[in-house]
């Protein structure tokens, strides 16, 4: 991997060491530079969980990705760059508090003088990485969220308007590999019963809140303020992708690439 690349393409041109103002950095400025999306989902395209596959898409390709994608790609980034990085298993938990299967969703814990929760693949998250403290309340520009040691497992909750605290995930702490992570990732690409499969999603953090296209709406959230606009056709859907992401599709399936070649 080209670290210098990787790092062009998240904007950061600071010093690498391995610290935790550089993790901060670096965490930071992907939230803000690379998209939580599922778009390759919808075009009948595998995503296959190899790391030089994952560097590629979002450095060369431009894109963005989900947690496997996303925060693969990242550890890689960190790995190179000289961080202790462990990767973890994660269950996702619903508005109803019923958690989803193991492996569901993908973080890391980095070691420097102390634990960090690193996650660039949540979606509307925390910018920066937490401290692995147990209910050390730590705020940034996304919110307020707080990390609870339950014994077997840690829980990230995140606080909200009216002062409770919502469970967003809770992880093993054990240590993965990345294809441990290859049944769900397959999951979630293939099962109708995956939320992946049923919207297409492109969500991006700012510096002063959110902009996401979610099925045919465009929703921008700046200092609070959401505005929402449904657009009217394809092509808008399109351009919007372009100017917000910077994504340009090409729109053909395999299968269509395919029968383009051979015709």
């Amino acid at each position: 991997m080209n670290v210098r690349t990787y790092l062009a393409r998240i904007g950061y041109n600071c010093p690498l060491a391995p610290t935790s103002d550089t993790l901060r950095a670096l965490h930071r400025q992907h939230m803000l530079t690379v998209p939580f999306e599922n778009l390759d989902i919808g075009l009948g395209r595998e995503i296959i969980l190899d790391p030089e596959r994952l560097v590629e898409k979002i450095v060369r390709q431009r894109r963005g990705g989900f947690c496997y994608e996303l925060n693969g790609a990242f550890a890689t980034l960190l790995v190179a760059a000289g961080f202790r990085v462990t990767l973890l298993s994660a269950r996702v938990f619903n508005e109803e508090g019923i958690a989803s299967r193991e492996f569901d969703h993908l973080a890391r814990r980095i070691d420097l003088e102390d634990a960090w929760l690193a996650d660039v693949g949540f979606g509307d998250n925390f910018l920066e990485p937490l401290r692995l403290v147990s209910e050390l309340e730590q705020q940034d520009a996304a919110g307020t969220f707080r990390l609870i040691d339950a014994g077997d497992r840690w829980r990230v909750e995140r606080s909200q308007p009216d002062r409770s605290w919502r469970l967003q995930y809770d992880f093993s702490p054990l240590p993965r590999h990345l294809s441990d992570f290859t049944g769900m990732c397959w999951y979630h690409q293939t099962s109708p019963d995956s939320h992946f499969t049923r919207n297409r999603v492109c969500s991006l953090a700012t510096p002063h809140g959110r902009v996401t296209l979610s099925g045919m709406r465009l929703i921008i959230t700046s200092n609070g303020r959401k505005e929402e606009q449904v657009l009217a056709a394809e092509a808008d859907w399109h351009a919007a992708l372009r100017d917000h992401f910077g994504i340009v599709l090409d729109q053909e399936t395999p299968e269509q690439q395919r029968i383009g070649q051979s015709s």
